[in-house]
């Protein structure tokens, strides 16, 4: 009876436990089902809210975006990101796609005068890369849909690691900006030889006029001729980026510390030591002024170029001579030139028109080697007293007979010792047209190019050559020899570079004028469109056209 009790009670306590285990088991579920769910309503929230603080901070910085667009671009807000496209063009002037123009002419950008951009690199290498940004004008809107094209400064200042070529396409933002008319630039030449250029501040107008802004920091090209200067932009007013369309700046440029000039001073009459090597050149000025000119005139002197080469080396020199503007004498812009072998005297006679009082460039160009020389310009007096040959004693005509070998008259009573002698040592050059009487020992020297029929020493053929005959390629695509490229860059050449008449300023001069009658005047492209620039006349007031303002005083004010 115990034992039946004992089961029966150790049962109930039994099954009393597993129902308390399976109520806290359940209790703990409800529990943990409780706490899931309220995590789960806290993390729905927290997105919630976080999605409205995203939302509404969104909308904050697109209308912060929208009031520095305004506020940019003085009430316009236009903003796009676009490829990027290169193209060859000068100063920074953009061009963008026409639904651009839809755009800012439907904001009436227009009528607000010249449209000016900010443009921010967007695809930086890492995300502390400091953005590059560049500014610009416009020049038309002719690119493709989704793309803009730079120009070649405005790439170097967005891209300065990158090449225009053989890259991944980048990406810029593109926005409507409104810019200051600048008043005052502060420029300094990266390079030697800037302020050399006797009317740099018109060269750099006119690079100016390709721009239509400017910023601090930024490097600006200028081109003369071949050579390019870098300048860059220290100090701006009234802004760090600036309007240069329709304003008058003022412009400093500073000098460099200690610069060294490229074109080295020479003084008359004094001796300079220099040394080149192959391949460049070493250029010096010197000044043709009233007074030399005045001696030289009188027609008992020329002018006298003298390079003295040092004989120790194996290095040959030719010098180029060019009066301003034409700063830098090339091998094929010049105007006088010397390319003997060793020492020269190039001399330039009083009778030369292109000798008149101004600044005078020479170039000494290293043919071969590394040359050491002495250079100098001296005015070279002409002795008009020495006596001509067959002025001393005067010898009858009739007493004279031609010598059958170098053709010289002697007197007859001399001719048979004359001819023996001259027979025995001297030869005739037998090139058609040359005819110059040689001494034996000199003859087997003497040459003729086959080309121009110019005699020579030998030794000195292969530079005439290479000098006179070797194709040369020019800038604009045609090739020729020299004497006729040089004729091509002084005449013909549409990169040439010439003072306009109109603006006076040095530029390229550009092709013949489509206009016939600017033909006629002698009229470059560019002296034919800056011509066509209207101005009021001094008489009458009325707007004539540059290039017609001459034929205007004749035709109606009779003036001469």
């Amino acid at each position: 009876m115990d034992f039946e009790l004992r089961a029966a009670r150790e049962k109930l306590e039994r099954e009393q436990r597993e129902r308390k285990a399976r109520a806290k088991a359940k209790m703990e579920k409800e529990k943990r089902a409780k706490a899931e769910a309220a995590r789960q309503r806290d993390a729905l929230e927290a997105a919630q809210r976080a999605k409205r603080l995203d939302a509404e901070r969104a909308q904050l910085e697109a209308a912060q975006q929208m009031e520095e667009s305004l506020l940019l671009g003085n009430g316009i807000s236009f903003m796009r990101i676009l490829e990027v496209v290169p193209f060859k063009g000068q100063g920074d002037k953009i061009k963008l796609p026409p639904s651009s123009f839809e755009e800012l002419s439907g904001q009436n950008a227009l009528d607000k005068g010249p449209m000016y951009f900010r443009l921010t690199r967007v695809n930086h290498q890492t995300m502390a890369e400091k953005p590059s940004i560049a500014y610009s004008g416009v020049l038309e809107f002719t690119a493709s849909e989704g793309t803009v094209q730079l120009p070649t400064h405005v790439w170097q200042n967005l891209f300065p690691d990158r090449s225009s070529e053989g890259v991944d396409v980048p990406l810029v933002e593109l926005r409507y900006v409104s810019l200051p008319k600048g008043t005052y630039a502060k420029l300094k030449p990266e390079g030697a030889g800037f302020h050399d250029l006797p009317n740099h501040k018109a060269v750099l107008e006119t690079e100016l006029r390709l721009h239509a802004t400017l910023s601090e920091g930024e490097t600006i090209r200028v081109s003369y001729g071949e050579t390019q200067y870098g300048l860059r932009v220290l100090e701006l007013k009234p802004a760090s980026t600036v309007s240069v369309i329709e304003t008058d700046i003022d412009v400093d440029i500073e000098a460099l510390e200690g610069e060294n000039h490229v074109l080295v001073p020479l003084e008359m009459g004094k001796i300079v030591e220099g040394i080149v090597e192959e391949g460049k050149f070493k250029y010096y000025k010197f000044v043709v002024d009233g007074t030399v000119s005045e001696v030289i005139r009188s027609k008992f002197a020329d002018l006298e170029v003298k390079l003295q080469a040092d004989n120790s080396g194996n290095g040959d020199t030719d010098i180029y001579v060019s009066r301003h503007p034409l700063i830098f004498p090339t091998q094929h812009r010049h105007e006088w030139s010397s390319h003997e072998t060793g020492s020269k005297n190039l001399v330039i006679k009083h009778k030369d028109p292109n000798l008149v009082p101004g600044n005078y460039t020479i170039g000494v160009y290293g043919f071969k080697g590394v040359s050491k020389y002495q250079i100098s310009v001296h005015v070279k007096d002409r002795n008009v007293n020495v006596q001509k040959v067959g002025e001393g004693d005067k010898v009858n005509s009739e007493d004279l007979v031609e010598c059958g070998n170098c053709k010289r008259h002697v007197a007859r009573r001399t001719i048979v010792v004359h001819e023996a002698y001259c027979v025995r040592h001297n030869v005739v050059c037998q090139y058609e047209g040359c005819g110059v009487v040689l001494r034996r020992e000199e003859s087997e020297n003497h040459a003729h190019c086959v080309k121009c029929g110019r005699a020579f020493q030998k030794g000195e053929m292969e530079k005439h050559m290479k000098v006179f005959h070797e194709p040369t390629a020019c800038l604009c695509g045609i090739v020729l020899e020299k004497e006729e490229m040089v004729q091509h860059q002084t005449v013909e050449c549409p990169l040439r570079l010439i003072v306009c008449r109109f603006c006076g300023d040095m530029v390229q001069a550009g092709a013949n004028p489509d206009d016939p009658r600017d033909r006629l005047r002698g009229l470059c492209e560019h002296e034919s469109q800056c011509g066509s620039r209207t101005a009021p006349c001094d008489s009458c007031g009325r707007s004539v056209m540059l290039k017609d303002m001459d034929l205007h005083n004749i035709a109606v004010h009779q003036k001469n």
